[in-house]
């Protein structure tokens, strides 16, 4: 079969490799369409270490091509893969934390991906697609699972005010989730597109990015801050920015994800505010069929935020996009396979 192949940091080209044969558990898939993610890029440039060769791509959506021993599947069903992989035997998979499994791995991390034309993926991670879910935006389901993870940790209740901190992909879907919950969102970036996006998609207010952020956060609050601040950029400087913020006694979503060692945070106005700090990592396999289930009934919107459609055979010049000049105000972007 056809595989884009990485051999070592930036060398990644198109090859023919062995077609996977699924055991009696898992499911054959032919790939479809895919989507492409930061991770993928740090992947890509060796920033994220993994062992050579390997195909990557996390974000998948295809057809059954066979289900191997698996009855609830049939050839030519349309899916989505969850590529989040668990042992189902230790401590945290007993206790339902399977996305925190020690032994867990990550299709186009630790395992062959989706960036080619087949995949096998065990049963328990595959998800049948409505026909009302469109495959060429499919594979943000998964991007769209980690926000439905992240903002069930939170707690949003209705009619508590919302600040989502950047506007990329995850920051659109966070606002179509909070708003779903009911919340009044404001959504804060320096991008004037970004922000109009964000009041088509239900920001209820939208904030360019600036010294005088907090304070129109507060005025719009009647000075008390909002309840609920999720931080998608993993900028050590936006997380900050959030402290002064939030709400005494409020909630503060470490979504994006942080690299730095170390940095200058105000910690006593963290303890002084009583103020929760929660983070949140990858999603779990129930959260699939509930966020299908948002795409089909039209509560989430994928369209709008699809900068890119390439072809599979310029899956290298697309992953290169993201760390190009124009990265910032780019969106996603979505490979067809053919």
């Amino acid at each position: 079969m056809r595989a884009m192949v990485l051999t070592g940091p930036g060398e990644l080209a198109l090859d023919s490799v062995e077609q996977p044969a699924p055991s009696a558990d898992q499911v054959l898939v032919h790939v479809t369409h895919s989507g492409i993610c930061g991770t993928d890029y740090k992947i890509f440039n060796g920033s994220i270490p993994v062992h050579y060769p390997l195909i990557p791509g996390h974000e998948m959506a295809g057809e059954v091509v066979d289900p191997g021993g698996n009855a609830a599947f049939k050839s030519g069903d349309r899916v989505i893969i969850d590529p989040e992989l668990y042992c189902g035997a230790c401590f945290h998979c007993r206790i339902g934390q399977t996305h925190l499994c020690p032994k867990g791995k990550l299709l186009g991390r630790d395992v062959n991906g989706g960036f080619a034309e087949f995949v096998t993926a065990p049963a328990t991670h595959v998800f049948p697609l409505p026909a009302a879910v469109d495959g060429r935006t499919a594979p943000m389901i998964q991007v769209l699972t980690t926000c439905l993870h992240a903002q069930r940790q939170v707690d949003i209740f209705a009619g508590e005010t919302v600040v989502v901190l950047g506007l990329g992909v995850t920051g659109q879907l966070h606002v179509q989730l909070a708003k779903a919950r009911g919340a009044r969102v404001i959504g804060i970036t320096r991008s004037a597109e970004k922000r109009k996006l964000a009041e088509t998609l239900g920001a209820d207010l939208t904030i360019a990015g600036g010294d005088d952020v907090v304070e129109k956060v507060r005025e719009a609050t009647e000075g008390r801050g909002a309840d609920v601040i999720i931080e998608t950029t993993g900028i050590l400087a936006q997380l900050a920015s959030a402290v002064p913020m939030v709400r005494f006694g409020g909630r503060i979503l470490m979504f994006g994800i942080f690299t730095v060692k170390e940095g200058a945070l105000p910690f006593y106005d963290l303890y002084f505010k009583e103020l929760t700090l929660i983070g949140a990592r990858v999603a779990k396999s129930e959260d699939y069929e509930a966020s299908i289930a948002l795409v089909q009934r039209g509560v989430v919107r994928f369209d709008p935020l699809v900068s890119d459609v390439m072809p599979f055979g310029e899956l290298r010049t697309a992953i290169g996009m993201l760390g190009s000049d124009g990265a910032a105000g780019r969106m996603k972007i979505i490979i067809e396979h053919g």
